[in-house]
């Protein structure tokens, strides 16, 4: 398999680095299987105690790759995609996002998902599920209402709103306002350093506990969302949709 996700290890802080820039590091079937396996990994090697993901200092992922999508479409809870989605919910160490450029789709859903985001300035978030014809995913339906109010969320979800990394950092969705990617970088990394100097025990059942409260909840929303989005990807609709987008 293709280093599609790196990895680096640097005294117990694992850095995760999507690895697909020639194409704004959307995601395929390959990259959603070794990062699952990484995630995995990470959760049960001891010498790993925080993981930072990123996409390095241009960009964080344009989201799905759509050619890989429409010809591999995911078709039930086993897909790779939605068994990412388990793996990163369950992940039980300290998961921070270091976010440039674009983060679109999952690549925006994806960070509800982690204890901490930064972005830089050239961050652009956009989830735009309702004009490729499929349903919000990774229990953004769920997640984005409680975190934003409805109203913000529908400007998300229904009229495709892109936020930049100052709006993000407004809104809540984001920690962080960095200068550029390196700097986005660099805190993130200076910000796990910071919980790896936390008691490790201590540090995973504080995560624990901020999750579990809503975590059944949240998994039934996600495999409600993941039937829907199935569904749609079969329709006339979405496949319009998605061939559109290609050929742009």
């Amino acid at each position: 398999m293709n280093d599609l996700i790196t990895r680096e290890l640097d005294q117990g802080l694992l850095t995760l680095t999507f690895n697909r820039l020639d194409k704004l590091n959307a995601l395929n079937i390959a990259m959603y299987e070794q990062l699952a396996e990484r995630l995995l990994a990470a959760d049960e090697d001891p010498q790993v105690d925080v993981i930072v993901l990123t996409g390095g200092p241009q960009c964080f992922s344009a989201g799905n790759d759509l050619r890989d999508f429409l010809d591999n479409p995911p078709r039930d809870r086993d897909s790779p995609v939605f068994h990412l989605m388990r793996v990163v919910m369950g992940v039980k160490k300290p998961l921070i996002a270091a976010v440039s450029g674009a983060a679109i789709g999952i690549g925006s859903t994806l960070l509800l998902h982690c204890d901490q985001v930064l972005v830089s300035r050239s961050a652009k978030l956009r989830m735009p599920f309702a004009p490729l014809g499929v349903c919000p995913e990774f229990g953004s339906s769920l997640l984005l209402p409680r975190l934003l109010g409805h109203a913000r969320a529908a400007r998300l979800l229904l009229a495709n709103e892109l936020l930049t990394g100052e709006q993000a950092v407004d809104w809540g969705l984001a920690n962080e306002l960095h200068e550029d990617g390196e700097q986005c970088l660099a805190a993130a990394r200076k910000l796990a350093r910071r919980l790896q100097a936390m008691p490790r025990e201590s540090l995973l059942i504080s995560k624990r506990l901020i999750k579990e409260a809503h975590r059944a909840e949240l998994e039934a929303t996600v495999e409600r969302e993941s039937q829907l989005f199935v569904e749609r990807l079969q329709t006339p609709e979405a496949k319009a949709a998605l061939r559109a987008l290609l050929k742009d």
